[in-house]
């Protein structure tokens, strides 16, 4: 889980929630007729904008803003840097009977292409092609959050327009004043939040891990390259920390500490 999103989202509910419940008619903001005009009119400028297919894969593109990949950078270098110590001592041969264990295709993939024995600027165009797609993919993903980010609020001001145009059709009923009053406000509430309290920050999440995931897949390149041209496992190693923050550098550090001492314990209980 991604806790940042957890918690952005529970505090954005009570910071919404608990004016209007504290007010003491949390009534006043329900509106039928402007939830069908600010969702429903929302959600109709979307499936205009964008193929029903894309629409429709809305729910699997949230929960990547409310989850994290299952590979990190930090495990990811070490599986790397194992797999160039096992093609330095057995041969790149060796690879082939590691890729069944690999949950990620893009390396799985690139370890095929150097099994193969494939040339190193064919493996590099074919896995800067796969990122190219990625990327396009993402980009439609946070292209339709921003798309409705911008229609929220434009339909909140159509149904403001209205609610204004029912309060003066019936400016001389006052009993008619106040429930065309509350749909002009409403539907602009409703548009604010929809747009600034889900669809803008969704976006901006999905943009950001769009990029950890582009970069990832760089770093990936690097180390299965190195791994065919040979390439000391330490000077590798080196190379793809360079992707890594200060942050990841420490803990990388810590982790490759820990398995040693586990390894180290291992051997010594071996020995006894």
């Amino acid at each position: 889980m991604d806790l940042s999103t957890i918690i952005g989202v529970l505090i954005g509910l009570l910071s919404v929630l608990f004016p209007i419940i504290s007010g003491g008619d949390p009534i006043a903001f329900v509106s039928i007729s402007a939830i069908f005009v600010v969702l429903g009119g929302g959600i109709a400028s979307a499936m205009i904008s964008y193929r029903l297919q894309e629409i429709t894969n809305i729910v699997k593109i949230v929960s990547k803003a409310f989850f994290n990949k299952k590979s990190s950078s930090i495990d990811t270098i070490v599986m790397l840097v194992n797999f160039s110590q096992k093609a330095r001592r057995e041969g790149l041969l060796a690879l082939e009977s590691e890729q069944e264990e690999i949950e990620d295709d893009f390396i799985r993939q690139s370890l095929q292409l150097i099994v193969d024995g494939v040339e190193p600027e064919m493996i590099r165009e074919c896995m800067d092609l796969e990122i190219e797609t990625l990327e396009s993919r993402h980009d439609k993903g946070h292209g339709l959050f921003r798309t409705l980010a911008a229609l929220f609020p434009a339909w909140g001001m159509i149904g403001t327009l209205m609610g204004l145009i029912r309060l003066l059709k019936n400016i001389e009923n006052a009993a008619a004043l106040g429930p065309a009053m509350a749909l002009a406000l409403v539907t602009t509430f409703y548009g604010a939040v929809l747009a600034y309290f889900v669809c803008s920050p969704i976006a901006n999440k999905l943009k950001i891990k769009s990029k950890e995931e582009v970069q990832q897949k760089q770093m990936i390149i690097e180390g299965i390259l190195s791994i065919q041209a040979g390439e000391n496992p330490r000077l590798m190693e080196h190379k793809l920390k360079t992707f890594l923050s200060p942050g990841e550098k420490i803990e990388y550090d810590k982790k490759l500490q820990e398995n040693a001492s586990v390894e180290g314990g291992v051997g010594r209980a071996a020995v006894e």
